[in-house]
Formats: structure tokens, sequence, C-alpha cells
């Protein structure tokens, strides 16, 4: 697969016709400059030496050679590859809540688009460490499994959002399990969840769930995400318009309140910290220096490889073209007739 990096300098390929205009004008220019000089036959007698074809060389010649320096200001890459790649550190997920919920506005723009601000800046942060995704709403679902490429990462959060999910609710155990089933069974340690929710959950036993994931020597830090004292859930139409807010089966409107006691128990039950997400998003740097702290080991992933330069051998055929043009004479041997006696 080829790319540009610079695509901007794609439009100087305009450069291309605008030679050719300029030498056919060049050339007519020159006829006509001559017709007014004298007699044309004789003035083509007296140039005999010079070629035409030579010259409409000289002129593809240097054409072509713009069209690859042209070329090579855009910089053409060539795709990428998967590579192993080694660190050291330790496998995190990063379990975020996408339910309905997550769209009060309690903390703007809304919890979920917080929530995911959070989670880039904190990918960021990791030098070694393994990281993944998993998304959760009334069910859970491994939105990005462990990697090394954070780039990767990052793209699968951008597209995270509350249709990642069709089972409305919060199904926070559900989650919990899944990270369990996620990393591998036989280690006990190096095992990171990071869970970012409002902490109300409808479905299962979160504690239940934690208590497993403590088994398998899982250590979850929960973030929760809101207000205590709630805040209303906002509902959109297609066209992203504000139609109201979300009501229960009597008409009165739904208010989605942080459930911090929950989200305690699950950390301290695991021996990890709850924090609760503020403005500044500090509450993911100190769970950074906590896992910082943590044992290591040596990880490995897959990671695609970035696009590799070729603009150098782009341009290396613009300056053969270049220099074939310069070499190249304009005259062409002429063999001379002597006449006379001897």
């Amino acid at each position: 697969m080829i790319r540009f990096d610079n695509i901007l300098y794609l439009q100087f390929f305009w450069l291309m016709p605008a030679l050719i205009i300029f030498f056919v004008f060049v050339f007519r220019w020159k006829k006509r400059a001559l017709e007014r000089f004298g007699s044309l036959e004789l003035i083509q007698k007296l140039t005999l030496s010079l070629s035409r074809k030579r010259q409409l060389w000289k002129i593809v010649l240097l054409i072509i050679s713009v069209f690859f320096m042209v070329l090579s200001l855009a910089k053409p890459q060539i795709g990428t590859k998967l590579e192993q790649v080694k660190r050291e550190g330790v496998n995190i997920l990063i379990a975020t809540d996408v339910s309905l919920s997550m769209m009060a506005e309690d903390i703007k723009p809304n919890r979920l688009e917080k929530a995911k601000h959070a989670v880039g800046k904190f990918i960021d942060l990791l030098e070694g460490d393994r990281v993944g995704l998993i998304a959760f709403a009334g069910e859970a679902f491994v939105q990005c499994p462990l990697t090394l490429d954070y780039g990767a990462a990052k793209m699968f959060l951008e597209i995270m959002d509350i249709s990642s999910i069709p089972t409305p609710g919060t199904a926070i155990g559900e989650a919990i399990k899944l990270a369990t089933k996620t990393f591998e069974q036989r280690e006990r340690k190096h095992k990171v969840l990071i869970l970012i929710t409002d902490g109300e959950d409808h479905a299962g036993d979160p504690i239940k769930a934690a208590e497993i994931a403590e088994k398998e020597g899982l250590v979850i830090f929960t973030v929760g995400v809101g207000s205590v004292g709630g805040d209303p859930i906002p509902l959109y139409n297609e066209s992203g318009r504000n139609i109201g807010f979300k009501k229960d089966r009597q008409g009165q409107v739904v208010t989605s309140k942080l459930d911090e006691i929950t989200l305690e128990k699950i950390a301290l039950q695991t021996g990890g910290k709850y924090y609760r997400a503020s403005g500044s998003e500090s509450e993911l740097t100190k769970i950074y220096d906590e896992i910082s702290k943590m044992e290591k080991k040596e990880l490995a992933s897959l990671k695609f490889s970035q696009f590799e330069d070729r603009f150098q051998y782009v341009l290396i055929f613009a300056i053969v073209f270049l220099i074939f043009e310069i070499f190249i004479s304009e005259r062409k041997k002429v063999k001379k007739e002597w006449q006379g006696r001897f």
C-alpha cells in the first residue's frame, strides 16, 4: 500500500501542463523571431547543426524530472508490516461504561466523552505496558485486545460510544468477569483492570465478580464518573438534536447517580483504589503512578510498523533524468562535404 505523508505537495503537479504550454509558446516565439530576422530557409541552413528532435527530448526529460521531484516532495510511503515488540511492563485492561446513563452531563461535555478523553491521556503515559479495552453496558465486549500498539488502542477508543453494546443496562460484574477471562489464567500477578463507570449496576453481582478476580491475582482500580446527587439522562434523535430526557414507566425523569460505595468495595476487594473523576483528570495519572510501582514482566505483542519513507528513491529518478537532460546536446554532428578539385 502506498500513501503520501505530505499530500499537499501533489497540487504542484499542475507544473507539468504549465511547462508544456510554456515550451510550446517559446518554440513558436522563436520561430516568429527568426522569420522577422530573415529568410527562414536561409536560417535553417545556418542552424543545420541544431536538432529539433534533441531539443524535444531535453524538454521531455526535464518535465519527467520535475514530475519525480514533486512526487518526492509528497513523501511517498510504503505500507505496514506486522512485527513483534518486546518490552517490560504489566497487562492493563480498561473497561469503560458505554451505557445510556453515561450520556448524563453532570461532567461536561458528558460522562462518556470525559471518560474517553481521560483514557486517551492515560494511554499516552504508558511505556512498555500492554493495554486493552473493554466496552460494557448490559453485557461486556473486548473492544481492543491487549497490545503494545498504543496508536491502535486509541483508534479503537475513538469509535467507542453508546451504540457499541446493543444490550441496555450497566453490568459491571460482566465487565469484571470478561477481564478475568481475558488475562492469562496461569498468572497471578502483572494484571490490572481499570473500571470506569457511574457505578449503577443493574444486573449481576459485581462484588462477587471482584472476589473471583482477586483470586486470579487481578488488581482493580475503579473510577467513578458523575455526581452523587445525580443528573437526568438526555436523549437525542438521529440528527443529534435533544428530544428530552429518559423517563421511567410512570413518566418520571430518570436521574443517574454515582454509586461510590459499590466502586469502593470492588477496589478494596482486589487491593486497588477508588477515585472519583475530576475535571483535571488527575485520577488516571495517580493510577498510572500506582501501576508503575508494580512488579513488571517481559511482554510481547504484535505491532504494525510505521509506513516507511520511499521518497529518496523517487528523488534518485528525478536526478537521473535531470542529468540526462543536461548531457544531451541540442546540436547534432554534421558531416562536412568538401568540394574541390585535386
